[in-house]
């Protein structure tokens, strides 16, 4: 589904990705682990497209949903309007069925209260339902999140893990960008770890039941 072959990206002289190559198969949940400036978040902008590589392939004939680690919802806008503003653009989209289907994926996230408030009032994990909300509008066959649990309490990272794992059961290929190892433990399939720009080791959580001490012991 998505394929990364010799990847690399350099800010400023300092290689971020140093020659990254990655398989990700259809309905998995992977996540980049690594510390900050790892290069895990610069990954997935590639993958996105906000950021180009220097060298190396990104290839993929799949939508792709990108959930930011800061939301970037549009604090001028209702919670109905952040997910309708971007669909309503595209040339013969029926306004009346994007508010219904916008309406209607608030409320399987358990924010339908939530469409006319504005996002200064939510909380994180609230702003983190809308985000993912927003990205879902696309239906998605990858979703990209960065660093989801950021700045969360732990009975809102478990919503999160849950929310995440129904979106994959649906079919979504999920990406996350996370320095949150007990996180991507709890809920990845595969976790790649990136230390200096290159990929040092890959774990299925699942196999392994130390699997955080295990990626701690790589960072380096």
């Amino acid at each position: 589904m998505l394929k990364i072959c010799n990847v690399r990206k350099s800010f400023n002289g300092v290689n971020v990705l140093d020659s990254v190559s990655l398989d990700i198969g259809s309905s998995s949940i992977v996540g980049l682990a690594g510390a900050s400036g790892g290069g895990k978040s610069t990954l997935l902008r590639c993958i996105q497209g906000l950021e180009v590589p220097d060298s190396g392939t990104i290839d993929y004939d799949c939508r792709i949903g990108f959930v930011f680690q800061d939301f970037q919802l549009f604090p001028h806008m209702t919670v109905l309007q952040n997910l309708v503003y971007a669909p309503a653009l595209k040339a013969g989209i029926d306004k009346k069925q994007c508010i219904a289907k916008a309406q209607a994926i608030l409320e399987d996230l358990g924010i339908g209260e939530k469409a006319a408030e504005y996002p200064r009032i939510l909380s994180g994990g609230q702003k983190q339902r809308v985000a993912l909300a927003r990205s879902l509008m696309i239906d998605p066959d990858v979703l990209l999140c960065d660093e989801p649990t950021s700045g969360l309490d732990v009975a809102t990272t478990e919503d999160v893990a849950a929310l995440l794992e129904r979106v994959n059961r649906l079919g979504v290929t999920i990406v996350i960008a996370s320095h949150d190892l007990d996180f991507l433990a709890q809920i990845s399939d595969r976790i790649v770890l990136l230390n200096r720009g290159k990929i040092v080791i890959e774990i299925n959580p699942k196999d392994h039941s130390d699997a955080v001490e295990h990626l701690k012991s790589h960072y380096g």
